[in-house]
């Protein structure tokens, strides 16, 4: 069985901010994986509960795929118990998808276990894949000759203007598609809260929670390729 692992973030706060997983960015991507009979693992950076933000539950942001998942003792009880990621074996999982949210800002960026997942998973190319604030990963992540793994490859992530609209531009540790470039990626983008998916190989970036869905799909069709 295809195996991947959902990593969510462990941080409940940012800058004083509460914070957590953006839940469709985890929902969608649980769901549409299950649905191509991909065994799925939840896994943080610290294992156990995953924090989720308050802000996802709200109004339009709580997506169906959210609903579904709150209301799921088996997606609840594994957001519940989440596997802490350095005990993941990489050898044994086909691909792994990173979700969003503000709390990637706290331990996703710098984080020795993620990068040495990603460049170990790269080199064996598997899958890897992020949406939103999750593509915070590969910022520091390298290619086997020392360069940014994310030079020369298209990405996209979670815009300036969109960081700027939620007002938090000021707070993050750095703009993440100013980043991006800085890092030498061909970044790509849509209108703010408007689907994009970027895909170049076996990297599969979103921009935002609208693109998760559609992120997912994309890891999907790679999996069964």
């Amino acid at each position: 069985m295809t195996k991947v692992v959902l990593v969510c973030t462990s941080a409940h706060t940012f800058k004083d901010h509460p914070t957590g997983v953006w839940l469709e960015e985890c929902a969608s991507p649980f769901y549409l994986f299950k649905a191509a009979g991909f065994e799925v693992t939840m896994a943080s950076p610290l294992g156990g509960p995953i924090p989720i933000d308050g802000g996802s539950l709200a109004g339009d942001f709580l997506t169906d795929y959210s609903k579904k998942f709150l209301h799921d003792p088996e997606a609840m009880g594994a957001m519940s118990h989440s596997v802490k990621l350095s005990e993941i074996d990489v050898a044994s999982i086909d691909g792994i998808f990173f979700a969003g949210g503000h709390g990637t800002c706290v331990d996703f960026v710098d984080c020795s276990t993620i990068k040495s997942v990603i460049e170990t998973m790269t080199a064996a190319d598997k899958v890897v894949s992020a949406v939103c604030h999750g593509v915070n990963v590969f910022v520091t992540c390298k290619k086997p000759d020392g360069t940014p793994f994310v030079a020369g490859k298209k990405v996209t992530g979670f815009t300036d203007s969109e960081e700027r609209m939620v007002q938090l531009d000021k707070a993050v540790p750095f703009l993440l598609e100013e980043k991006l470039v800085e890092l030498g990626s061909n970044f790509e983008k849509a209108a703010e809260w408007n689907c994009k998916v970027s895909v170049d190989g076996k990297l599969v970036t979103g921009q935002n929670p609208q693109s998760s869905e559609k992120a997912a799909e994309e890891v999907v069709k790679l999996l069964k390729a």
